[in-house]
């Protein structure tokens, strides 16, 4: 058995380099096994030993800008020209399709590896009789490389149920819908906001994401409509209170208002239907490596994602992108938001509910909180909408909220309506209905006057 990567190829050991440098969980499960020995060039050796001590020490992946200040201390400089030349080469593969293979093979060889080690190590224990030594010796091999997190240990676990940490969330702007999810949506969790066309989906998304911004919290926004410099102008609008057309005009109000949110944003665009569940799990990475820590993800919209497997009915393609989107939020521990269209019929809608989601229902079933908007045209005209929880895996729901929803400045909010955690609003719910009729009558009375129907 060859006890190096060499019959592997240059090629895959770069791509374990990548890995071991973007992969929390892997380096986690390898770092043990995997030996500098087995690569066959003093540069990848540098690399690999460089990685693992830092990891060792400070018990997280090291930034691009700390390899490089490792390799600054380099006093060879053949060495280490050859060492910046293998980390640029495992660099560029960080987004290669065949990782997870190249994962399973690394692991595979190690633990080959390791046990064949633990059998010749246990030549000498046999002939000393050592036989518990040699179970000991055995048995370390038969682990190594095995995922070391067991799980949630019920009976001994009640405080870290108990604790906070146990669910932490990132709030919405409302109350009323932060009191449903029992606090806002936690790490792993996917929300889904549902609407027809045209009706304010994606402004409902930077109203969650100026929000959490305002709060200290890091947001990455993915858009696969809009540019990324028209978003941006919409977060102005919604942070200064100014129309998009005024922004111009009010430049340093805008500025002001900017420079007084605590956390950061990030906004990527991709094209429609070229950004899978990969490229922003890339993405995703390539921010972690940088320092750029998440706090929440927005993605606008997953139903015109790319779907990383191919089927033949539509349907089923957006049903996946949903499942492998939840397993972003999980695997990056992270709350994710997106959008999803409703069916054309629930323009008409005064309440959109599971029946009115477009293309596959297992949306709903993959989604932890879904809520929809519903807008008619004399709602538009009056700023106001209706907000309904289809689904909620964290209390109540079927219940709906009226809104006032302002699509020039992106000014939007849900009042609180019904009961909700033992506290009756209804007072709240009247006062909100009683502003909406004030405004449509108001809003009839102005079009009736200039001569509109």
């Amino acid at each position: 058995m060859s006890e190096s990567l060499v019959q592997y190829g240059t090629s895959f050991q770069s791509k374990i380099i990548s890995s071991i440098l973007t992969d929390n969980k892997f380096i986690k499960q390898i770092i043990d096994i995997l030996e500098v020995e087995y690569f066959d060039t003093d540069s990848n050796k540098f690399l690999v030993k460089s990685i693992k001590d830092y990891f060792a020490k400070y018990k997280t992946l090291p930034t691009i800008e700390a390899v490089k200040i490792i390799i600054d201390g380099v006093e060879n400089d053949i060495l280490k020209t050859t060492i910046v030349d293998s980390l640029r080469s495992a660099w560029q593969h960080r987004e290669s399709p065949d990782l997870d293979f190249v994962k399973e093979k690394t692991i595979e060889f190690c633990k080959n590896q390791t046990i064949k080690s633990a059998i010749m190590d246990s030549v000498e224990l046999l002939e000393n009789q050592n036989y518990d030594e040699i179970k000991r010796v055995i048995d370390s091999a038969m682990t190594a490389g095995m995922e070391r997190d067991i799980g949630h240990e019920y009976l001994t676990g009640l405080e870290e149920r108990l604790s906070e940490q146990s669910r932490i969330t990132v709030p919405t702007k409302w109350d009323s819908v932060n009191d449903l999810m029992d606090g806002g949506l936690g790490a792993g969790e996917l929300g889904v906001i549902v609407a027809p066309a045209g009706i304010g989906k994606s402004w409902t998304l930077q109203a969650l994401g100026a929000h959490a911004v305002a709060h200290g919290k890091t947001v990455i926004h993915y858009t696969l409509e809009l540019n990324a410099q028209y978003v941006g102008l919409r977060y102005d609008c919604i942070v200064s209170g100014h129309p998009t057309g005024n922004l111009q005009y009010h430049k340093d109000e805008v500025l002001k208002s900017i420079n007084k949110l605590k956390g950061n944003l990030i906004i990527k665009y991709y094209p429609t239907r070229t950004a899978s569940v990969n490229t922003i799990t890339a993405h995703l990475q390539q921010c972690e490596l940088q320092g750029i820590k998440p706090d929440l993800v927005l993605v606008d919209y997953a139903d015109i994602m790319k779907s990383t497997q191919h089927f033949t009915e539509k349907r089923h393609q957006i049903g996946h992108i949903y499942e492998e989107l939840r397993g972003l939020a999980g695997e990056f521990e992270i709350p994710v938001w997106t959008a999803s269209q409703a069916n054309r019929s629930a323009l008409e809608e005064d309440v959109i509910d599971a029946s009115k989601v477009s293309e596959d229902y297992s949306k709903v079933m993959t989604a932890d909180f879904v809520l929809s908007m519903s807008r008619k045209v004399e709602d538009k005209i009056a700023n106001t909408g209706r907000f309904h929880v289809i689904k909620n895996r964290f209390g109540p729901d079927g219940i709906t909220f009226p809104a006032t929803i302002n699509t020039n400045t992106g000014y939007i909010m849900i009042y609180e309506t019904g009961t909700t955690g033992g506290k009756d609003v209804q007072g709240k719910m009247n006062n909100a209905e009683e502003y909406i009729r004030k405004t449509l009558a108001q809003k009839k009375k102005d079009f009736d006057k200039d001569g509109f129907e």
